[in-house]
């Protein structure tokens, strides 16, 4: 086998342009670790952060964006059992995924659910591992459970209205257009909520309120999701797309006993993400092999267009995921 791949790299901090197509060396699997030979890529919101400077790789990862990807296993790591070579798979990255090959633990790997197809596939396993992980391990969604997921149409969007509501929560979503609305409902949502329209905050309060919301806004959103919850609510934050900081009236979360908290993926442990990846084995994948939900696709781009496929995420047009073909 050659010892070199095509791969997409970040030229120097800045806007789409600063993606290059370039050829880098093929990574060798460590123990417990798996040699993938990627068909497609995920496109996320942490990628373009990345390129911009603002969210530095993990000590060991790879400096190469792209956090997700399908394939088929084209080597293994020392001690790694359940996977051999030609596996096909789908597997959360801790970089690298812009390339031709990748490196990943073994067990941040799961199989290709049944009769899908390898683009999809590559469109799982951030979305998923970040939502099942946020809503039902850390949010404790429950069934009959007022649910409320701000950027309903995005690729967390699309997958949490999915899960909730097959879960049997009911479930509601903001997004900035009527056809994004539209698609939420198709999804599973009850109510979609165009927040150029209406005021999610009142919309709720009339439902009363949100047991569980799931917010990647931040910024303003923040004390307004306060007085969106319900009595003992819980607010998961995973992003801050409008800024981190915020003035609060704590004494909301006093008097109502609400809960805020939230994570982020990328930083965790190898053991964190692969206690993630047995849950989705045993909760999830069951319902990705029958068929009963998946991702929903927005668009592909060739892996030399990766700063196209940037740019089309930004504009925020989009409605679910992005790949590339590599």
């Amino acid at each position: 086998m050659t010892q070199t791949m095509r791969a997409v790299a970040i030229e120097t901090p800045g806007g789409p342009e600063v993606l290059r197509l370039t050829v880098a060396e093929i990574p060798k699997p460590g123990p417990g670790q798996i040699l993938i030979k990627l068909a497609y890529a995920g496109v996320n919101r942490p990628d373009a952060l990345q390129r911009a400077g603002l969210y530095n790789p993990p000590a060991n990862a790879s400096p190469l964006p792209g956090l997700e990807g399908a394939g088929s296993v084209a080597g293994v790591g020392a001690g790694v059992t359940g996977w051999a070579e030609g596996d096909q798979v789908c597997a959360l990255l801790p970089g690298g995924g812009y390339a031709e090959f990748v490196v990943t633990e073994a067990d941040h790997a799961l199989p290709i659910p049944r009769g899908m197809s390898m683009d999809k596939a590559a469109a799982l396993p951030e979305t998923f591992f970040t939502v099942w992980s946020n809503v039902f391990m850390r949010g404790g969604l429950k069934a009959g459970e007022k649910f409320l997921v701000h950027g309903g149409s995005s690729g967390i969007g699309t997958t949490a209205i999915q899960l909730a509501n097959t879960f049997g929560a009911r479930v509601f979503a903001t997004a900035g257009s009527d056809e994004k609305c539209a698609a939420c409902e198709a999804l599973g949502a009850e109510k979609a909520i165009n927040y150029h329209d209406a005021d999610f905050v009142g919309v709720m309060k009339a439902e009363g309120g949100a047991d569980l919301i799931l917010d990647m806004v931040g910024g303003p959103y923040i004390g307004r999701n306060l007085k969106t919850l319900a009595d003992d609510g819980r607010l998961v934050q995973i992003a801050f797309l409008q800024g981190p900081k915020a003035e609060v009236n704590f004494v909301h979360l006093m008097a109502r006993r609400l809960t805020m908290t939230g994570s982020t993926l990328r930083p965790q442990s190898n053991q964190a993400k692969a206690e993630i990846a047995v849950e989705l084995a045993r909760e999830v994948w069951p319902l990705l092999d029958a068929g009963r939900l998946g991702p929903v696709m927005d668009s592909e781009f060739a892996l030399e267009d990766a700063a196209k496929a940037h740019a089309h995420m930004e504009s925020s047009t989009h409605i679910g995921k992005i790949v590339l073909k590599i």
